[in-house]
C-alpha cells in the first residue's frame, strides 16, 4: 500500500475513533428544550436545574433555615468522627463547613463560585475555625485529593450539578475505601414542600443515579421537615 494512502486511512480511523469516544462520553445525556428553571440537559429522565449563583448567597444564611431544614439533625445524623475528613460539595457560603469543621478533622469546602469561596474564609476567619479548607471546583471535577474524603455532603446541590456523571467519576478517585456519600435534597414527593419542582428530588431518583454511577444505598433518613438525607458507599 503506497504510504501516503496508508498515513490517510490511519488518520481517518483515528478521527472515527475519536469521534466516537466523545459521542460515548455525550451518551448519558440528552439535550432537550430547557425549562424555566432548567439547563435543557436530562440526566436518566430528570431535567439538571439551573445553579443558584453568588448573588443569592443571602438566602443560604437565612434565619429561617434553621427552623426550615434543622442543619443540626443532619450533622448528627452524619455521624461524623473526629478524625474523619469530610468534603462539603456546593459548600456556598459555608452553611455546612461551618458545623462540620466543629467535629470533622478536616473540611474541604467545594464551590465553583469564587464569589462564595471568599464569603466563606471571611466567616471562618471571623469565627477563628482553621480546619477549613476552600477548594475552587470544576463543573466536573471538585479537584480533591486522591483517596483523602471519609465522607462528601451534596446539601440541595446534587439536583444542579451539570456534569454529574463526571464529578461523581472524579468523586470516586478522592474518596477512601469505604467512603460514604450523603446527599440532602427537597422531597419531590411532598407537592406541600414549596420549592421549584427541578430543585427537588424523589428518592427512587436519587438512587436510581447514584446507583448507575457505582454508589451502593446504604440508608435514607427522614428526619429532616421538608428534605431527605440519602447516604451511599463506595462498594
Amino acid at each position: 500500500m503506497h504510504a501516503a494512502l496508508r498515513i490517510y486511512l490511519l488518520a481517518s480511523a483515528l478521527v472515527i475513533a475519536l469521534g466516537a469516544g466523545e459521542a460515548a462520553i455525550a451518551e448519558p445525556y440528552e439535550v432537550r428544550q430547557a425549562s424555566a428553571d432548567g439547563i435543557g440537559k436530562w440526566y436518566l429522565g430528570r431535567e439538571i436545574a439551573q445553579v443558584m449563583g453568588h448573588e443569592g448567597a443571602e438566602w443560604l444564611d437565612r434565619p429561617e433555615r434553621e427552623e426550615e431544614e434543622r442543619p443540626a439533625l443532619v450533622v448528627d445524623a452524619l455521624r461524623l468522627r473526629a478524625d474523619e475528613v469530610v468534603a462539603d460539595i456546593g459548600a456556598g457560603t459555608g452553611y455546612f463547613s461551618m458545623r462540620l469543621a466543629g467535629i470533622a478533622k478536616r473540611v474541604y469546602a467545594v464551590d465553583i463560585q469564587p464569589e462564595m469561596l471568599e464569603l466563606l474564609s471571611a466567616k471562618a476567619a471571623a469565627a477563628g475555625v482553621a480546619n477549613i479548607e476552600p477548594v475552587l471546583g470544576a463543573i466536573d471535577d471538585p479537584r480533591l485529593p486522591a483517596a483523602a474524603i471519609d465522607l462528601a455532603l451534596f446539601v440541595d446541590v446534587y439536583h444542579e450539578l451539570e456534569h454529574p456523571v463526571e464529578l461523581m467519576r472524579a468523586l470516586h478517585v478522592a474518596l477512601k475505601p469505604g467512603g460514604r456519600v450523603a446527599l440532602v435534597e427537597y422531597r419531590a414527593e411532598d407537592p406541600d414542600v414549596p420549592i421549584k419542582p427541578l430543585h427537588k428530588m424523589s428518592e427512587a431518583q436519587a438512587r436510581l443515579e447514584m446507583e448507575s454511577l457505582g454508589f451502593e444505598w446504604v440508608e435514607t433518613i427522614a428526619t429532616l421537615p421538608r428534605q431527605h438525607l440519602l447516604v451511599f458507599r463506595m462498594p
